[in-house]
C-alpha cells in the first residue's frame, strides 16, 4: 500500500515548527525520524493532511548538560544518544537501552523525541524516562511549558501535547551517588518489539538501604507503565531485605491493562515482565552494591 496524499512542509527552525503547528492544528504531524510515522502511513494505520519535516532544524538536534540534568534535544539520533560520552557518564541507562532498540539502521534515522512522542507502550526510551523521572520539555506559540514523565503517556500512541505542540527536548535528572542501572528485556528475535521488559534505576545510602527506585515497564498496558508498587515497597529498606522475585511481583501488582496478543496472553506477559523486572534489579543493584 501507499500513504494517503498529503501536504510536505520542511521546516528550517523550531519558529517556522510552531508556525505550521498553529495554522494546520489537528492535521498536521511531525515527522522527524519516521521509522514509526512512515510505516503507518504508508499501511494506512493513520492519515495526516498536513507532514512537517523537522529532520534540519538544527535547535532540535544535540545534547547538553543543563543545570545537573543531561537535556536531549527532540531530534537527536538513537545512535548518537547511545555513542555520547556524556551520557554514558551521566545517564547510564540511556546507554543501556539504546541497543535494544530496533536494528542499527532504525537507531540511526530515529531520534529520541519521536521515540518518547509516539508512546508505544513498548518504547525503551519511553520506560526509561518513566525510570528517571524525565521531563519533557513542549513549546508552541502559547509558550513554553514542562510535563513529567509520568503525566505524559495517557493513552495507546498518544501523549499529552496539545496539537499545537512540540516535543522540544527530554530532560533527565542525573543520579548521584551510589547507583545503578540495567534493562532486559524478551523478544522473539532481537531488533523486534518487546513482548514485555523493564529498565530500573536503583541509589543506595552508605548501608545500603535504597534511597531511591524506578522502574518502568515495556510491552505491560497500553502505554508504557511504572512498576510504582515495587518503588514504594523496597524504598527505606535493605538490600539484603529485597529479593528480586518479591520485586518482579510487585512490579506487576497493579498493571490492570496487560494486552493478550498474537505474542502472549496477558498472564504470559505478566510472567516474563516480573522475570525481567526481577533480572534488571538484580544487575542494578549489583552495580550499585560496587559503586
Amino acid at each position: 500500500m501507499k500513504a494517503a496524499p498529503f501536504a510536505y512542509h520542511r521546516a528550517d527552525s523550531v519558529k517556522d515548527v510552531v508556525e505550521l503547528l498553529t495554522e494546520y492544528g489537528d492535521d498536521a504531524k511531525i515527522l522527524a525520524g519516521g521509522q514509526s510515522l512512515v510505516p503507518m502511513l504508508a499501511m494506512r494505520l493513520t492519515h495526516f493532511e498536513h507532514l512537517v519535516d523537522i529532520s534540519r532544524v538544527a535547535e532540535l538536534q544535540g545534547i547538553d548538560l543543563v543545570d545537573g540534568d543531561v537535556v536531549v534535544a527532540a531530534g537527536t539520533p538513537h545512535a548518537l544518544v547511545g555513542m555520547d560520552d556524556e551520557v554514558a557518564e551521566s545517564v547510564p541507562l540511556l546507554t543501556a537501552v539504546t541497543p535494544h532498540i530496533g536494528h542499527f539502521q532504525i537507531r540511526t534515522r530515529g531520534t529520541l523525541g519521536g521515540a518518547v512522542a509516539h508512546a508505544d507502550p513498548a518504547a525503551e526510551y519511553a520506560a526509561a524516562a518513566l525510570a528517571l523521572d524525565a521531563t519533557i520539555e513542549a513549546t508552541s506559540a502559547r509558550g513554553d511549558r514542562e510535563i513529567p514523565a509520568a503525566e505524559f503517556f495517557t493513552g495507546l500512541w498518544e501523549n499529552a501535547l496539545a496539537p499545537d505542540e512540540i516535543l522540544r527536548a527530554v530532560r533527565f535528572p542525573v543520579w548521584s551517588g551510589r547507583c545503578g542501572f540495567a534493562v532486559h528485556e524478551f523478544a522473539r528475535r532481537h531488533g523486534d518489539f518487546a513482548i514485555a521488559g523493564a529498565t530500573v534505576g536503583v541509589q543506595l545510602d552508605d548501608d545500603d538501604v535504597v534511597t531511591r527506585c524506578g522502574i518502568g515497564l515495556l510491552g505491560l498496558g497500553s502505554t508504557p507503565e511504572r512498576g510504582s508498587a515495587a518503588e514504594r515497597a523496597i524504598t527505606g529498606r535493605p538490600v539484603s531485605d529485597v529479593t528480586a522475585e518479591e520485586i518482579g511481583a510487585l512490579a506487576m501488582s497493579e498493571l490492570t491493562d496487560v494486552p493478550s496478543d498474537l505474542q502472549g496472553s496477558a498472564s504470559y506477559r505478566t510472567r516474563v515482565g516480573a522475570a525481567m523486572v526481577a533480572r534488571a534489579w538484580t544487575d542494578a543493584m549489583r552495580e550499585a552494591l560496587d559503586a
